[in-house]
C-alpha cells in the first residue's frame, strides 16, 4: 500500500515549518515585519519613491539626538523588514514612547537624503504594548 499523495497545502506548511528552523533570528524578525505591514494596510519601506505621501509601520531600531542647523532634531531609524526609514523631529529633544524596540505607524511626506529615505515631522501612532 502506498501512502496517499501530499497535498499542496502539506507540503507548503512543511516547508515553511523547515524554513523557519534553519532562518536566523534577524531573519525571522523581519519576515514578522513584513507580515505586519501588510496586515495594517501599509506600503512598504522598500515601495517609496521621493515626494511620496506615505503610511507606513515597523520598529523603531535607534533613537537619536541629532541637532540640525542649530535646532534640535529627534532621529530614529524605522524598520519594516524591507528597508530603513529615517523619522525625524524637528525641534524636539524627546516624545514620550519614542524609544528603541517599539512598534509605530508613521504618515507624511517622503524625502530623499544623502541616498536614504527620510520623514519629516510625520503624523505617528505609537502601537500598543501587547502587540509586540
Amino acid at each position: 500500500m502506498s501512502a496517499a499523495p501530499r497535498t499542496e497545502k502539506q507540503t507548503g506548511r512543511f516547508r515553511r515549518m523547515l524554513d523557519r528552523l534553519s532562518s536566523s533570528q534577524g531573519e525571522l524578525e523581519s519576515e514578522e515585519l513584513r507580515e505586519d505591514t501588510q496586515a495594517s494596510g501599509c506600503i512598504r519601506i522598500s515601495d517609496c519613491d521621493d515626494r511620496q505621501i506615505v503610511k507606513v509601520t515597523g520598529t523603531l531600531r535607534t533613537v537619536t539626538l541629532r541637532p540640525r542647523a542649530g535646532v534640535p532634531a529627534l532621529e530614529a531609524e524605522l524598520f519594516d523588514g524591507t528597508a530603513p526609514l529615517d523619522v525625524v523631529w524637528l525641534g524636539r529633544r524627546s516624545i514620550a514612547g519614542i524609544e528603541p524596540g517599539r512598534k509605530l505607524i508613521a504618515s507624511g511626506r517622503i524625502s530623499m537624503s544623502h541616498g536614504r529615505r527620510v520623514l519629516f515631522n510625520p503624523k505617528y501612532e505609537l502601537r500598543p504594548l501587547g502587540q509586540e
